[in-house]
């Protein structure tokens, strides 16, 4: 998530509007769709900062590449085209739904393992390490990591629970050499 300032303001105010109408969910699914087109599109992102399009053109642009959001979606995206801070939205998005998820309980965990997780691991995962986070549960970001060799690594905010083969074996190599 970014530590941008100005992200984490746009951020408050669209959560605010979007509570406050009871859209939370919706404009939260909208963002993590623009996220999505945003981070995997530089062509995009650069052309939507440059200069030699005008603020008219851009929004025409946005309008029709998100047609059929929300209109506070797209409002979101008129006013951060007006203040000259469409760099931003993805950082904005981030911002948005992680204060969605956290008024829901919700905490996105990283889990590192060696092949795709089922949806019924997830689950299970989710159901045993959201408790040790204060949360109710967890989104699981699944990430294919064969280093690991066997095992599980999973990381939820700040705090990283390694279970992982590839560590048993360091800290056994480890012991071994300092004993």
């Amino acid at each position: 998530m970014s530590e941008s300032t100005v992200a984490k303001r746009y951020a408050l105010a669209l959560f605010e509007v979007a509570r406050e109408k009871g859209k939370t969910e919706v404009i939260s699914a909208e963002m993590g769709e623009i996220r999505k087109v945003f981070a995997q599109t530089q062509e995009l992102r650069t052309l939507l900062t440059s200069p030699k399009l005008s603020n008219r053109e851009k929004k025409a642009l946005l309008a029709k590449l998100f047609n059929g959001s929300d209109q506070l979606t797209l409002n979101t995206l008129y006013v951060l085209s007006d203040a000259g801070r469409l760099s931003e939205t993805v950082n904005v998005a981030d911002n948005f739904i992680t204060l969605v998820d956290e008024v829901a309980g919700i905490a996105e965990a990283k889990v590192y393992s060696t092949r795709p997780l089922s949806d019924t691991e997830q689950q299970e995962l989710s159901a045993a390490f959201a408790g040790k986070v204060g949360m109710q549960s967890l989104r699981i970001v699944n990430i294919v990591d064969p280093s690991l060799i066997g095992g599980l690594r999973i990381r939820i905010g700040n705090r990283i629970y390694d279970n992982s083969l590839r560590t048993k074996l360091d800290h056994l190599k480890r012991d071994l050499v300092n004993a």
